[in-house]
């Protein structure tokens, strides 16, 4: 059991309220019955994500949906179990999916994993999704969100595209961004 199952089964342990159903649902080898999970009526939250997970963690594309609805939620543990899934899943929408969640302007609170996922895939969307992020954030007013602008200007860092350049040196004078982006920038070296 790696890590990342571990730390999910202990808290959706907590949740389930049914722990035969719980349990067979940790152990099953039955991707049929992890996929009836997700599509039947009446079923928990914490029934459907650990069918999600499990099938995305193999590979099974019919997890896409449930691991995106996950990746948006408001419970942030939830966000980053979603995350693992979606990186093994390999589902070509993946990226397209976590950017339009990054930039959806309503749900900004929740964008901090789809920007850590846009940064691990490495994808053509995910540099010009931080940037469009980074940008809006900086913007007055939009101090609350700080956590998910410092995702945009270290995952830009880690991505090191020049294309990133002017962003990252807009937030330089930003004192909860100022550090990373200079960091970042560093990173990219002269341009």
């Amino acid at each position: 059991m790696d890590e990342e199952f571990r730390s999910l089964t202990d808290r959706l342990g907590r949740e389930a309220g049914e722990p035969e159903a719980f349990h067979r649902l940790l152990v099953t080898e039955d991707d049929e019955e992890l996929a009836g999970v997700l599509v039947e009526g009446q079923r928990p939250l914490w029934a459907r994500e650990i069918a999600a997970y499990r099938l995305g963690c193999r590979g099974d594309r019919r997890a896409f949906e449930a691991l995106v609805l996950l990746l948006n939620h408001r419970d942030p543990e939830r966000c980053v179990s979603a995350a693992h899934a979606l990186r093994l899943l390999g589902d070509p929408r993946t990226p397209r999916a976590a950017a339009a969640l990054a930039t959806n302007t309503l749900r900004t609170a929740y964008a901090l994993h789809p920007i850590r996922l846009l940064t691990a895939l490495r994808a053509p969307e995910s540099v010009p999704t931080l940037i469009t992020t980074l940008h809006r954030l900086l913007r007055p007013g939009e101090e609350p969100h700080w956590r998910v602008a410092l995702a945009c200007v270290e995952g830009l860092g880690s991505l090191g595209d020049n294309r990133a350049r002017p962003a990252l040196k807009a937030a330089l004078p930003h004192p909860r961004l100022g550090e990373a982006a200079a960091e970042a920038l560093g990173r990219l070296g002269e341009g």
